[in-house]
């Protein structure tokens, strides 16, 4: 794409740029415009939605955002917070089906948001498993154990009995660090090992830990610790 492209795609309304080359070109902002069709008085919609981008400071920010925060902004309300959610869920349950029929380790980039959805926005700290077939498809998931802020109690043992009762070959680990920092603790990598040495009795491979923040993740195996 040569610049006067560039140029002329950058001419056109949302709407048009995403019927004529598809919704992968847009900008977020431009997404969000799409979304939020108005602005407010004395701001187009373009600047309202970089503004609002720039007010959360990302897009899965804003779409997660609770009701008080959101309806406080000028412009928005419950309708817009209603529609955000309804977004939110869909997209949950789009991350849900599409795991349930794929291989979850060929597709980790939807496995990362589903999980992203699912733990990013929670106030403590919820250590979820995903239980996975021998083609590695998702079979469940269920949120296991329930922590503090910085904190949560992991028991092996009743990760196991939950994985023989639906027959899962494999799994995947995940928790969320409420500070929104990914970086894994001692205690996570310690449990993780007890979480593999159990498994291995059962020949139940632990494919992935994923340590979720806020927008950035830490994945076990991409960093070759399992």
């Amino acid at each position: 794409m040569d610049d006067d492209d560039k140029g002329w795609h950058d001419k056109l309304a949302p709407r048009e740029k995403l019927l004529l080359f598809g919704p992968g070109i847009l900008s977020d902002s431009e997404l969000l415009a799409l979304f939020l069709r108005t602005g407010v008085p004395g701001m187009h919609v373009m600047q309202y939605a970089e503004s609002l981008l720039a007010q959360f400071g990302s897009f899965h920010k804003l779409i997660t955002a609770d009701r008080q925060t959101l309806c406080a902004v000028k412009g928005l309300g419950n309708s817009k917070y209603a529609q955000l959610q309804a977004i939110g869920e869909m997209a949950h349950r789009f991350y849900c089906s599409h795991l349930m029929r794929e291989n979850a380790m060929t597709s980790p980039e939807i496995t990362r948001s589903y999980l992203q959805l699912l733990l990013a926005r929670r106030e403590r700290e919820v250590f979820v498993v995903m239980f996975l077939d021998n083609q590695h498809r998702l079979i469940a998931h269920q949120e296991m154990f329930k922590g503090t802020v910085n904190s949560v109690e992991v028991h092996p043992r009743e990760i196991l009995r939950e994985a023989l009762k639906v027959n899962a070959a494999a799994i995947i680990l995940a928790h969320n660090h409420p500070s929104g920092k990914a970086q894994p603790s001692r205690a996570d990598r310690d449990v993780t090992d007890l979480v593999v040495k159990a498994c291995l009795f059962l020949d139940i491979r632990v494919l992935d830990h994923l340590v979720i923040g806020a927008g950035e993740y830490v994945s076990f195996a991409e960093k070759g610790w399992l």
